[in-house]
């Protein structure tokens, strides 16, 4: 279960809202109890695809350290990485696979003509062959 308190989920719908029409991403910290997992804070990254971001982000390995060592810093936990899809629905794509992590959260949210529509949570398989959706509060 995530649950994505009030503050951070307004962060993060604002984020891909003021990308589209590319995709944003950005990382969700926060604390985790007995598999519970509480999003405290957004942390904006940005999106190092080369060529057209509309249809995928790329992360670069620095910026996951950035938000790692902030959650830290935090005394809290990397949770996940979010991102946007624009003008389509929050799925799992296979690119999503295929970069995903098997210990994170993975929310995508979607955004359809510039505004906020609906969003998802997803947990990727340890072999990225699979990912399971994830009971997802937000404070909307």
């Amino acid at each position: 279960m995530l649950r994505i308190e009030p503050q951070p989920f307004a962060e993060m719908k604002s984020h891909a809202e003021g990308t589209y029409p590319n995709e944003c991403v950005g990382a969700m910290i926060g604390t985790i109890t007995n598999g519970n997992k509480v999003v405290e804070s957004a942390l904006k990254l940005e999106n190092s695809a080369e060529g057209s971001q509309r249809a995928y982000y790329q992360l670069s390995p620095d910026h996951l350290m950035k938000a790692d060592r902030a959650a830290r810093e935090q005394g809290k936990e990397l949770i996940g990485i979010y991102h946007s899809h624009p003008d389509c629905d929050a799925y799992f794509s296979e690119t999503d696979l295929k970069n995903s992590c098997p210990w994170y959260s993975f929310v995508v949210l979607s955004i359809k003509q510039g505004k906020f529509d609906h969003a998802n949570s997803w947990l990727p398989d340890a072999d990225q062959t699979a990912a399971d959706k994830e009971a997802l509060e937000h404070g909307d």
